[in-house]
């Protein structure tokens, strides 16, 4: 671990932290490293952590190409682009279909690229041409969200550059490479507020419009560059898996055969992993109404948000019994919290379903905990980035009970260690709880 304790600068193996370090540690957690890193920067997906949390742990444990890592809920890629860097093969098993596809391209390096350079040169020409003649462009099928986030002239511009992709005479995997650059363009693009946490475009969040046709070019650019500078590290003996699949059903992956796995599971926030990339599925066909997104996103992610909980899918007792043989403690305080949030919901405006939404985590989450401990080798760890919760204000320490569970599915030992406090810019939010939340690093031994 002592490798670990010098790239993270981690507090708990330092006893007098400088604010260098405090601010170093605040990053582990989120997606700010990321967003200036070669590949990881393709796609802007705030809902991660940073890879060089991955680097660590896999320099820490002396990981080589003989040896595999599992994210179990891989994103965009984050663990695998970051193993594939460092010569190690990787599993990632991921369920929204969308990013799943985004951790493909972005995890595809092995181009020609001289051959790809030429494509891009004529790609970029039939666009300026596409685009000088194209007067009248239909734009009415595109949902209203694309609407409103658009310019009349700069969604007809966007419409053109995808059409002329989609009919591009180049290999498939060279568009894909064009498919993403065009991707990551949509938020660049646009005048709406498209960052973290929601697309918002009202007057409020607006912001100046780019030409399309401008950002993508620099885009793609971005891309190929980062593509030469991460060409040399492509190893034709380490093997990259991107499994779409759920993470709470059995995984296709021998018993004891991985050496690590490492993950960053949805936080118990309520927060919407499906509505994050409505945006681009609107945008690419993939969906076209709030009800398509619950019924090809929603319905297969692993219950955080209360926009999944249907009430009439619950028993009465929601908690599955399984925690209670597992941790009888955690399943007593897990059924008393969720019995006071089931109460609680009836006096607030929203009535959210938060007992329903904790119940349903922890449930899903058993599964998971199981399926990892099934494949790890004996002596392997199991590295999660968590954030704790306070739903109408009743605390719920995620990362001690997940902990608590882990060793009554057979973990030896696990570990918490503090990374960052959370939710400090909601502060002034009068409408909010006063719970200081953190986000803590949770390891699980086998």
């Amino acid at each position: 671990m002592d490798k670990i304790a010098e790239q993270l600068y981690l507090d708990f193996y330092r006893a007098t932290p400088t604010l260098s370090d405090a601010s170093t540690l605040q990053r582990f957690g989120t997606f700010h490293d990321s967003l200036r890193a070669p590949i990881h920067r393709w796609f802007k997906y705030p809902a991660g952590y940073s890879y060089k949390l991955v680097y660590a742990f896999i320099d820490s444990y002396h990981l080589t190409s003989q040896h595999w890592i599992l994210d179990p809920f891989v994103g965009c890629g984050t663990t695998s682009v970051a193993a594939k860097e460092r010569g190690v093969n990787s599993i990632g098993i991921e369920a929204h279909p969308f990013v799943h596809w985004v951790a493909q391209v972005k995890t595809f390096w092995e181009y020609d690229l001289e051959r790809l350079h030429r494509r891009i040169l004529t790609l970029i020409n039939a666009l300026h041409k596409q685009l000088e003649q194209s007067s009248d462009v239909d734009i009415s099928t595109f949902p209203s969200l694309l609407h409103r986030c658009y310019s009349p002239t700069n969604l007809a511009r966007l419409k053109v550059i995808r059409d002329t992709i989609e009919s591009f005479d180049c290999l498939e995997e060279e568009r894909n490479f064009f498919r993403l650059a065009l991707t990551d363009t949509l938020r660049t693009a646009s005048s709406a507020g498209t960052g973290w946490p929601y697309i918002a475009p009202s007057q409020y969040h607006a912001k100046q419009e780019r030409d399309a046709l401008e950002a993508f070019i620099e885009q793609i650019q971005i891309m190929y560059d980062d593509l030469k500078q991460i060409h040399y590290k492509s190893r034709p003996d380490v093997e990259t898996r991107l499994l779409l699949r759920d993470a709470r059903d059995p995984y296709p992956v021998e018993n004891d055969s991985i050496e690590m796995a490492i993950t960053s599971p949805p936080y118990l926030n309520n927060y919407d992993y499906a509505d994050r990339t409505r945006l681009e599925m609107y945008f690419w066909g993939w969906a076209q109404s709030w009800r398509e997104i619950t019924e090809k996103v929603r319905d297969k992610l692993i219950t955080a948000a209360t926009t999944q909980i249907r009430r009439t899918r619950f028993p009465d007792s929601p908690l599955d019994p399984d925690i209670a043989l597992l941790n009888k403690q955690v399943y007593l305080e897990l059924e008393t919290k969720v019995r006071e949030l089931e109460q609680r919901r009836l006096s607030k405006g929203g009535k959210k379903s938060y007992d329903l939404m904790v119940a349903g985590y922890f449930n899903d989450m058993v599964q998971v905990l199981k399926q990892v401990y099934r494949v790890l080798k004996p002596e392997a760890p199991f590295i999660l980035v968590l954030g704790d919760s306070a739903p109408y204000g009743i605390h719920i320490p995620t990362e001690d009970y997940l902990g608590k569970l882990g060793i009554g599915i057979g973990f030896h030992d696990y570990h918490i260690h503090h990374l960052r406090t959370r939710g400090d810019k909601w502060g002034h939010n009068p409408q909010r709880h006063k719970v200081a939340l953190k986000e803590s690093l949770l390891i699980l031994e086998k």
